[in-house]
């Protein structure tokens, strides 16, 4: 199942959850981490922080690529934002969201697109993992590797 952005009315976007816990920690609203915090939010799959700095700078954000690492180590840091590590040298960064947009990854190892994936039975066979392993698990990615269709 392919994921897509969810709001749900009445409860806060993802972007202003963000920003109000990062005010709550004491930092001050900053142009650059409101840029960086709203692109993720329109996210619904991982980015590189190039990526972002790229499309930032091409809707004609002023914004320095320091500027966007140092607000995804901020986000990083206090679990707001999580890197991705999907084997190719390129370290990516999703909004962390709650328990129902949870997904993982598909890779294509030729093109390298990259597709979010959720899968429930998967989900309850790591819980059964978890229990059965005695281990408190903090977290879990799943990345699967292969060919898209384009591709075969």
């Amino acid at each position: 199942m392919i994921l897509e952005n969810r709001y749900h009315f009445g409860v806060a976007t993802w972007s202003e959850q963000a920003l109000s816990e990062l005010r709550a920690a004491g930092y001050r609203r900053g142009l650059a981490r409101a840029r960086v915090i709203d692109f993720l939010d329109a996210q619904d799959c991982c980015v590189g922080a190039q990526e972002i700095h790229r499309e930032l700078v091409a809707r004609g954000e002023r914004i320095g690529l320091a500027s966007v690492y140092r607000v995804l180590d901020v986000l990083t840091e206090k679990r707001l934002a999580q890197r991705v590590d999907l084997g190719d040298g390129v370290t990516r960064f999703e909004a962390v969201r709650d328990e129902v947009d949870h997904h993982h990854h598909i890779v294509c190892d030729d093109c390298g697109r990259i597709e979010p994936f959720a899968d429930q039975r998967l989900e309850r066979v790591l819980r059964d993992v978890e229990k059965s392993s005695g281990y408190a698990v903090a977290g879990h990615d799943i990345v699967l590797r292969g060919a898209c269709s384009s591709c075969r």
